[in-house]
């Protein structure tokens, strides 16, 4: 028994497009995706996608409309609204599509995230997700906008710098372990990051907690921006160990137990003898939030130094 031929490029768009007009996704007089939009999302030729168009024009579900593109033709039938009594799907709408790209993040990593994958989850054609983002780097960034936005920070918070600078961290690093993927996102750079609206909520609200203390406004900034990357690069290491395992199903503790050979053959190569003296004498450091908290103590104190130095 032999599988059958894969239908040509052109004729899986032409079926994709069609689906979503008979379904009503696609209304009468809507537009319908450019040339330009299908050789993106498809990986196409601009040959492919034109054809595509063309033959949904012959077969009379699209008609060009000058200065407009092509749009979907007022002539063709679609899928009745659902019957009394039978619950509708709910519309679609950027939050909509935001939490469940969040959903899927929280539960597969960032590299199972696409377009594609994302319509699927949804039960829509893929193209529709383009009328609510332009494109997967705004997508992500609303999803980090809306998932750092969900932690609060309290007014006025604390009382003391320490306090409320203290509060800020473990804010942001709740928001790193629920959401692994988010860290990378947010912190891409620490002196140029992402626009992101509840990003700068975090870091106006730590600002204010060092005003008055006779610090010059570049080095409130930096206290602040040297802080969040302390953070932010424990919870980048949360990432690395979190997706590494939903992509592999190896856990950092397997990795770390296959390479113990090679480790211990270093160690007693007699090449780094204060490191095996020391890493003889301690646990296996897999406790990331020990980790956090020793170091951020340590940012605090050396805050603590700065404006003890000032006064």
């Amino acid at each position: 028994m032999t599988n059958s031929p894969r239908p040509a490029p052109y004729l899986r768009i032409v079926a994709d497009i069609r689906q979503r007009i008979t379904s009503g996704e696609l209304r009468a007089g809507e537009r319908v995706p450019s040339t330009r939009r299908l050789v993106d999302d498809w990986g196409v030729a601009m040959a492919t996608a034109s054809k595509a168009l063309a033959v949904l024009r012959q077969e009379g579900w699209v008609r060009a409309v000058p200065g407009s593109g092509t749009v979907v033709s007022d002539r063709v039938r679609q899928r009745p609204a659902a019957r009394p009594g039978k619950p509708a799907e709910p519309a679609l709408s950027r939050d909509r599509l935001v939490r469940a790209a969040i959903a899927l993040a929280d539960a597969e990593g960032r590299a199972a995230l696409s377009m594609r994958r994302l319509a699927v989850e949804l039960g829509v054609g893929a193209m529709s997700l383009y009328r609510h983002v332009p494109d997967k780097d705004e997508l992500l960034r609303l999803m980090a906008d809306t998932a750092f936005g969900a932690e609060e920070l309290p007014e006025p918070g604390p009382p003391g710098w320490r306090a409320k600078l203290e509060l800020a961290a473990r804010v942001q690093w709740r928001a790193y372990r629920r959401h692994p993927w988010l860290a990378p996102i947010l912190l891409n750079s620490l002196i140029r990051p992402p626009v992101v609206a509840s990003g700068l909520r975090h870091v106006d609200w730590a600002l204010r907690a060092l005003d008055g203390l006779g610090l010059d406004r570049n080095v409130q900034l930096y206290v602040v921006i040297t802080l969040n990357g302390y953070v932010g690069g424990i919870a980048v290491t949360n990432a690395f160990e979190v997706e590494t395992e939903q992509d592999t199903g190896i856990s950092g503790v397997q990795r770390q137990d296959a390479e113990m050979g090679l480790l211990t053959e270093l160690l007693e190569s007699g090449r780094f003898p204060t490191f095996a003296e020391v890493a003889g004498g301690v646990d296996t450091l897999n406790d990331l939030d020990e980790l956090f908290e020793f170091g951020l103590q340590r940012q605090l104190d050396g805050i603590a130094a700065l404006l003890a130095a000032r006064q």
